[in-house]
């Protein structure tokens, strides 16, 4: 059983471009943002200056910055990949853009990232899990091994509205911290509890979790310690998400269909997984 860490750094770290972090504050209109605010005590989680970044205070480049702290991530045997150029344009932007647009984001984040690890990017972690059909298209294009760009049950190959894309999604498949923090009676005491109670039973296509290095990482490293001490005790491989994508043929995984959909506890839409698609050799067989 693998269960592989996905890790977002969104602010001064692998979002390879400027940090506007504080160009989040328009997402206020959006419904259930506030509340989630409030729930996760975001001034907490990333501090005032990080929350100005982008509108008080000049965002600073990310990957100009902050390059040696990435090398040294890989250099230590971590996976590393593109999140985005710049993390609150993409997940603000790219649901209703161009193709214009996205490519010419998903350019520069790989440009910046060949520029910063002198080799491109081999997978790829939409901010926000937010896409749309050029941006699925280019995962193919630009040479991706997988990507984990969206949310759902179990690895596949997208389908968008019949449209087959050939590059493997490996979707996050359990709820994140900041979903469930202070709904449904969950807290920081027992949100660990939770998520393991999620994750008892053997899954043969294993799970994906998604941290986040602001959140995860510090005010809530304690509960991640419980989350990694609790899935060793089940059994599960703990590791990069690439150990999902090297133990499958990716050419040979389920086709399913993927929108824009919900998850509980997040604000706005989001690349979702559906149903199974059944193509035409599929259905010959079954006849």
């Amino acid at each position: 059983m693998k269960l592989g860490l996905k890790v977002d750094v969104d602010t001064l770290l692998f979002s390879v471009g400027p940090d506007h972090t504080g160009r989040a504050i328009k997402r206020v209109f959006r419904r259930g943002f506030m509340g989630k605010v409030h729930r996760t005590s975001v001034v907490k989680h990333y501090g005032i200056r990080t929350l100005l970044y982008g509108t008080l205070l000049p965002g600073p480049d990310i990957g100009r910055r902050a390059g040696d702290v990435m090398r040294a991530v890989r250099d230590t045997g971590h996976e590393t990949g593109v999140h985005s150029y710049d993390h609150v344009r993409w997940q603000d932007g790219v649901a209703n853009a161009d193709l214009a647009w996205t490519q010419q984001q998903m350019t520069l984040v790989c440009e910046r990232y060949s520029d910063i690890f002198k080799e491109p990017p081999r997978t790829h972690g939409a901010a926000g899990w937010q896409m749309n059909v050029h941006a699925l298209r280019l995962t193919q294009r630009l040479g991706f091994d997988y990507c984990s760009d969206g949310r759902g049950r179990y690895p596949h190959l997208p389908v968008w509205r019949a449209e087959l894309i050939r590059c493997p999604q490996f979707p996050t498949t359990l709820p994140t911290l900041d979903e469930l923090i202070g709904t449904d009676g969950v807290s920081v005491e027992n949100v660990a509890a939770h998520v393991l109670s999620l994750t008892r039973d053997a899954v043969l296509a294993g799970h994906v979790f998604t941290l986040h290095a602001e959140l995860e990482g510090m005010r809530l490293a304690p509960v991640l310690d419980e989350l990694l001490s609790g899935w060793k005790a089940q059994g599960w491989q703990i590791g990069p998400v690439r150990s999902l994508y090297d133990a499958v043929e990716p050419l040979s995984l389920p086709r399913c269909e993927v929108a824009q959909g919900t998850v509980p506890g997040r604000s706005g839409t989001l690349l979702t997984q559906l149903d199974e698609f059944l193509v035409e050799t599929d259905l010959a067989h079954a006849a």
